[in-house]
């Protein structure tokens, strides 16, 4: 199966996790989970090895699952049956649960979000503002980072169409700007906060995710300008445009006498000081 455009998420099922990833406009749903879910069995990957030994047979290729990597619970990635709405259904079918027709309409419901999504973006833009505003982010803050994100599928979209294929060259331009514009990697200013597997930009303050903004729209500005091709004038163009948010970073932070680089994040925690 050709993975393209992948974008990984959880769902949840009755309080209960499923992981799920997003693979040419179709969610696919990892299939332990489902039978974890079902079930409520201390061992789904067994009971999900039956089913398949018992309903379609050891020496069959896959009939309508593909093995995608999904992060597990080590946070490492593993290759790991999944299958599109239309499998689940079918492997709904071979497990008796009374939570299985309850699970039909959440299953259905969830792919038929994600339709509507296709159909009609603004859509996902507004269940994404919903739920940072469930989780208590103001309104100035959300609009800030909902143009984060469209300034940032731009650039991706350049780099994607100017012949970045590896997803480690995209880290590689990503921590580029992030260094030249913070003077920390990515890694190193997650640390910075005290995060683990967040997300970094869902956890700055409103100058942090300008600051960002402006180097990668910079950055964008600039590949178009001089039609970079390749990884070499990419990564000259990542360098330039977030030294542009660099130098603005540095003079707001003469004038305030303040840091903005800051280890407070919107958890409200305070970890490691810059000195």
């Amino acid at each position: 199966m050709k993975n393209k455009n992948e974008v990984e998420k959880v769902a949840l099922f009755d309080g209960q996790k499923i992981r799920r990833v997003l693979v040419s406009d179709e969610w696919w749903f990892s299939v332990v989970d489902v039978v974890r879910v079902l079930t409520d069995s201390p061992q789904p990957k067994t009971y999900w090895a039956k089913i398949k030994e018992r309903e379609f047979g050891l020496g069959q290729s896959f009939p309508f699952w593909e093995q995608l990597k999904l992060v597990a619970s080590d946070g490492k990635k593993y290759a790991t049956d999944c299958a599109n709405t239309e499998g689940i259904f079918r492997i709904i079918q071979s497990i008796p649960s009374p939570k299985a027709e309850p699970f039909k309409r959440w299953l259905a419901k969830v792919g038929y979000e994600r339709i509507q999504e296709i159909e009609n973006p603004e859509l996902a833009m507004d269940r994404m503002k919903a739920i940072y505003e469930k989780k208590g982010y103001s309104k100035d803050w959300i609009d800030k980072r909902s143009r984060g994100i469209t300034v940032r599928h731009s650039l991706t979209d350049e780099w994607r169409d100017r012949g970045l294929k590896k997803g480690s060259d995209y880290a590689i331009l990503t921590n580029e700007i992030m260094e030249c514009t913070f003077g920390l990697k990515v890694n190193d200013y997650k640390n910075l906060k005290g995060l683990d597997r967040e997300n970094l930009r869902d956890h700055m303050e409103d100058i942090e995710l300008i600051l960002t903004m402006l180097g990668e729209a910079t950055t964008t500005k600039l590949t178009q300008v001089r039609d970079s091709q390749g990884f070499i004038p990419l990564k000259k163009d990542a360098s330039d445009g977030g030294g542009v948010a660099g130098e603005t970073r540095e003079k707001i932070e003469k004038l305030s006498g303040e840091k903005i680089t800051s280890p407070k994040n919107f958890l409200g925690q305070k970890n490691k000081e810059i000195k």
